[in-house]
């Protein structure tokens, strides 16, 4: 079958032909509806290196938000019926820590010792056009688009988890959410904000065509410019927000998100450009919070899918064959796309 192959650090992914996977015990062989292109995947063979922190051993195949049909079942594995459309959880953690007990897979406590980070991140993913997964790791979609679905398994999740974290700060009337950045990511944290929580939306970004796609979804759009910050403490009536993420995380949009933060509030980094945060005692709203999430728990993903399938949120995609996956990854670097990049392995 043909695949996205990551060979080594530092060298652009191939597309090869690779033999079929067949689902050992425990597992599940989907034929793949969907698999979608992240900036995380430019991270895994453009800037990691060996050694490295985070830092996955090629080759193996890339994806890490899947989508598909099962088209077998390994020993031990009962409830599936082949046709059937699913959503994978990618992280994988050992299985019998306490964190992994939560379903929180991507906290793992043995981390150092796993043989990887998850599907698509060290072992086989879905960008090929089948791919063998744990059982445990897959989410019902039911009659719902899958291909159209399969972004919803980073793209979806990773906002879903760092908002489900700030609703505390978020419940009540009066509140106030700021989203920072609006790629793919920030695009469905407005949604999800919106479908989840009764604050007002606050929507800000360079780009006038993303932030009318976040002002159709409900949000109130700031543009970019030197009185940014304080547009932003207008809306809030001069209090500042409760819960603010930002999707792009270098150093200009956490201080911004940290200009306009309210007492007691959360901001949490969900971009990971690598940017910093300064701290005081005399600047900082007292009882407010700087954080940082990654990637969210396979319960949060069944709850996303329920989101999804109720019509509540949609990510926007654009479908690449399988023989043009290379191209997404080429576009997504450019910053042409405006939209998800999904491979379709068997056909849109």
């Amino acid at each position: 079958m043909q695949a996205v192959v990551f060979t080594d650090y530092k060298t652009f992914p191939s597309l090869q032909e690779v033999d079929k996977p067949s689902p050992g015990p425990g597992e599940v062989l989907l034929k793949v509806a969907g698999a979608g292109a992240c900036h995380s995947d430019v991270s895994i063979y453009s800037h990691f290196e060996e050694g490295q922190p985070g830092a996955q051993k090629p080759g193996f195949v890339l994806g890490h938000e899947t989508s598909g049909w099962v088209e077998a079942v390994g020993d031990g594995v009962s409830g599936f019926e082949v046709g059937d459309a699913y959503l994978v959880y990618g992280p994988i953690g050992c299985g019998h820590c306490a964190a992994c007990s939560r379903g929180q897979d991507t906290y793992c406590e043995n981390v150092a010792s796993t043989p990887y980070m998850g599907i698509g991140l060290g072992r086989d993913g879905g960008m090929a056009e089948y791919v063998s997964v744990p059982a445990r790791n897959l989410v019902p979609l039911g009659d719902s688009d899958a291909v159209t679905a399969a972004p919803l398994a980073d793209a979806a999740l990773t906002p879903y988890h760092a908002v489900k974290l700030a609703l505390p700060n978020l419940a009540g009337g009066g509140r106030y959410a700021l989203v920072v950045g609006l790629g793919g990511l920030g695009q469905i944290a407005v949604q999800i904000l919106t479908a989840i929580t009764g604050a007002t939306v606050i929507a800000t970004d360079m780009k006038p065509e993303a932030m009318e796609k976040a002002a159709a979804a409900g949000a109130i759009t700031v543009p970019g410019g030197p009185d940014q910050a304080a547009r932003i403490r207008e809306i809030t009536g001069g209090k500042g927000v409760d819960a603010a993420f930002d999707f792009v995380g270098v150093t200009p949009t956490i201080e911004l998100a940290r200009s306009v933060m309210a007492q007691g509030s959360r901001l949490t980094v969900v971009g990971i450009a690598g940017g910093t945060a300064e701290w005081s005692f005399f600047t900082t709203p007292y009882e407010s919070v700087i954080t940082n999430t990654y990637w969210g728990t396979i319960e949060e993903l069944h709850e996303v899918v329920a989101l999804y399938r109720d019509g509540k949120i949609a990510p926007e995609v654009e479908r690449f064959a399988l023989a043009d996956a290379l191209d997404a990854y080429t576009k997504m670097e450019a910053g042409e796309l405006t939209a998800r990049a999904v491979v379709v392995p068997h056909g849109a």
